[in-house]
């Protein structure tokens, strides 16, 4: 195998749960191959440059070896090889949203009948 659909890779390197959200990925212009935009039929090589862009995140991966099935994770990550500075980028992140306070986490499901009383007093013209 020496080309393979960019969904179908994206899949299989666990960069996306399923084949459907990395073809939506790949039209939506989140994922650019050798630098440009691409089609989710697009195909990939062995040796082609990815930017991939997942949440806040993003991946600088090169396309190490192409696989058409979804195995085990250890087995995906060969697949690609990420670069060192895309890496310490993502971590980097990854730390700062680790110290972070986020501020939904206090809130806990639907409002109470105080909360409600609350924000009725807040949001009523009188």
């Amino acid at each position: 195998m020496d080309k393979l659909r960019i969904d179908k890779w994206l899949w299989a390197a666990r960069f996306f749960k399923t084949r459907s959200l990395a073809s939506q990925a790949v039209d939506g212009g989140r994922v650019k191959l050798n630098g440009e935009r691409a089609k989710p039929s697009k195909e990939v090589r062995v040796g082609d440059s990815l930017v991939i862009h997942i949440g806040e995140y993003e991946w600088q991966v090169t396309a190490r070896s192409l696989s058409d099935r979804r195995g085990p994770a250890e087995q995906a990550r060969t697949l690609y090889e990420e670069d060192e500075a895309s890496r310490r980028q993502r971590e980097e992140r990854a730390a700062e949203r680790r110290l972070c306070h986020n501020p939904a986490a206090e809130l806990k499901g639907r409002p109470t009948k105080r909360d409600r009383r609350m924000i009725h007093r807040f949001t009523s013209e009188t």
